[in-house]
């Protein structure tokens, strides 16, 4: 079959016209968006959702309680340093004695140390600052101090005893360590010079 002329003007009508020319290909570029500038709008986009989401009834609670914990702990850090070699004796020997004791470790050390974590790890967690680490620090002195207790005292009926002195003695340093053990899953949250510095950053 021969295709006249008249055919082959039919067919070039029929194509699509193609983007040769370069007026043709800057205007496509110029109806493309930017892939900058769309990925620009979406990380503004997400921020601001971010910062909708934030339930600050919640962060203040837990900003309260955070800086509770850590106010109410400092005493116990004093208690032990106006007589470490008491509480060494009386306390960390009979009770905790597992705990290593090789050179430059003893009794009297290991008082201080949780001393110590009693009083920096206090005000790490009151302020926000290192909140994980603070609050871990808490944790391991709390559960040292539940320890003790359940050592001298038994689990007294636990849950359901009733005891003399209304609470059992362990209740305290078990609620601590509950409470701690919370901020070293979740960190001191928005209102926390953690999150200011992260800001900062």
């Amino acid at each position: 079959m021969m295709l006249t002329q008249q055919h082959v003007s039919g067919l070039s009508t029929a194509l699509p016209p193609r983007l040769t020319s370069r007026a043709s290909l800057r205007g496509a570029r110029a109806v493309a968006p930017s892939k900058t500038f769309v990925s620009r709008r979406c990380r503004a986009k997400a921020v601001v959702v971010k910062a909708e989401d934030t339930n600050w009834g919640r962060e203040l609670s837990s900003a309260v309680v955070r800086v509770g914990a850590g106010v109410l702990m400092v005493h116990n850090g004093l208690d032990k340093l106006a007589d470490p070699e008491g509480f060494a004796k009386f306390v960390v020997e009979p009770y905790l004695g597992f705990l290593p004791r090789e050179d430059p470790l003893s009794f009297v050390t290991w008082t201080y140390l949780a001393a110590g974590a009693e009083l920096v790890g206090a005000a790490g967690l009151t302020l926000g600052f290192l909140t994980r680490l603070s609050a871990l620090s808490l944790f391991s002195t709390m559960g040292l101090a539940v320890y003790f207790h359940v050592a001298q005292s038994g689990l007294e009926g636990f849950p359901l005893g009733v005891v003399e002195k209304h609470q059992y003695a362990y209740e305290p340093a078990a609620l601590y360590c509950l409470v701690y053990f919370y901020f070293v899953v979740n960190g001191g949250g928005a209102l926390s010079l953690d999150n200011a510095l992260k800001k900062d950053d």
